[in-house]
This record gives C-alpha cells, structure tokens and sequence, in this order.
C-alpha cells in the first residue's frame, strides 16, 4: 500500500514553487490563458493532457491559484522509495502516487478524494499515460469523474501546449476551460462516462490549432526526454521489424 504523506508545510510548499518557476523560466516562458475560470471557492479537479514529463514541473511552479494546495495524481509506482525523481516527489509531498495496474484502487481513491475533501486541487492526466502528439489527447479515463462525484469538485480542463519539446526560449502555455460540474450528470457509469466524455470534448477544443513542433537540438532533446516512458512506441517499433524480417 502506498500511504499519502503529510501535507506539505507552508515553506515548503512555497519553496518548492519558488525554485521550479525560476528553473522554468530561466530557460522557457510559461503563460496561463482564461485563469478567471478557475473557481473561485472549493476544491477541483485539473484535467490536463500529458505530451510530457514536464507537465506536473509546470503545473506546481506556474498555477496561479494560490488559495489551495495543489497535488498532482502520480506517479504511477509500485515501489516509491526508488529513483531519485520519486524522491523528490517524497520530499515535496505534492503526490499522490498509485500502483500500476491499479491493484491499490480503493486506496487511490480515498486519497484523492480526501485531498480534495481538505481543500486542496488536483491534477490529474486523464489520458492515464503520455500521448504521443502534443494537439491531439487519448481517450480519458472515467477514474477522475468517480473522484469528482464523491469529492463533489468540478473537473476543469486545462490544456497543457508546448511541453512536447522545449527548447531556450520557446513558449508554453497553460489554456484553462470551463469547469464541468459534476451534479448535472447522473450516477453509475453512464454519467461517469457522460461527464468524462464531456471533459475530453472541451480539453480537445482547447488544442485547436495546435502543431507538432520540430525536435529542438540536442539539450532541448535531453531535457524533453529525460524521464518519457513510451514503452507502446518501442513495441510497435519491434514489431514492425519482425514482420520486415
């Protein structure tokens, strides 16, 4: 089982904001467009798309709302007490981790749901992994409806553009949506399935327009990829040579 640590205390939470939005923008500029649709009271839940492992970097050190905690839903780990990333994710205590395969799904969703109930938001990649193509999203995941319900938080989109590849001085870009209400759907999971579905629609309209860049050189590169696991596209890339051969 993987227990939520302690909240963060006020320090550390702010110095661990303060120290990554000065790495962030030392190197890119980060913006945050419709942050008025941020609700103004309670708890939420972010829907974000996930082109990168950069995306939870600059949700923690370029958020606006400064009035709640934020955790972000990750990552997905059997054993958190390895890697130097998990140990900072530990140190920070801005995680809430889950095992792969989803064997401690009780769990998960207590957590959650207790973070959001003390006040806090969440962000959670819907898509359950990275995707592949920065303007375009996977089909979510019902989990973050679930959560929405019992925690009676809205999900509002937020689209993530320009984390794909960064390079010195490129531009991302944080493009937040409206809220989708959890109320107005029915139970079971046809209304999870509704309420998601709806999620994904305006997450989408929010990548409108956008292209795939061009790989930066090779820091960019590095930088980008350090910690992308994308197991699929190496299978896919065996697989293909297997039937070549």
């Amino acid at each position: 089982m993987t227990s939520l640590q302690p909240a963060p205390g006020r320090i550390r939470y702010h110095l661990v904001r303060l120290v990554l939005k000065a790495v962030t923008s030392a190197y890119v500029r980060t913006s945050v467009v419709g942050a008025d649709r941020i609700p103004a009271q309670g708890p939420y839940i972010i829907c974000f798309n996930h082109p990168s492992w950069l995306d939870p970097v600059f949700f923690a050190a370029h958020w606006p709302d400064r009035r709640r905690d934020l955790y972000i839903f990750g990552p997905r780990e059997q054993d958190m007490r390895q890697g130097a990333r998990n140990a900072l994710i530990t140190w920070t205590r801005r995680g809430v981790p889950f095992q792969p395969r989803g064997h401690d799904v009780i769990d998960t969703t207590r957590r959650t749901v207790g973070v959001l109930r003390s006040g806090a938001c969440v962000a959670i990649a819907g898509e359950g992994r990275l995707s592949d193509h920065e303007g375009d999203i996977l089909p979510l995941e019902t989990g973050l409806a679930h959560f929405a319900r019992l925690a009676r938080a809205p999900i509002l989109p937020v689209a993530v553009v320009g984390t794909r590849w960064i390079s010195f001085g490129s531009r991302v870009a944080m493009r937040v949506g409206e809220a989708v209400e959890p109320g107005i759907y029915g139970g079971g999971r046809s209304g999870a399935r509704a309420m998601t579905d709806e999620v994904e629609a305006r997450l989408q309209a929010l990548l409108a327009g956008v292209e795939e860049r061009e790989p930066p050189g090779w820091l960019g590169r590095t930088i980008s990829e350090a910690f992308n696991e994308r197991p699929w596209l190496e299978e896919t890339r065996t697989a293909g040579e297997s039937d070549a051969g």
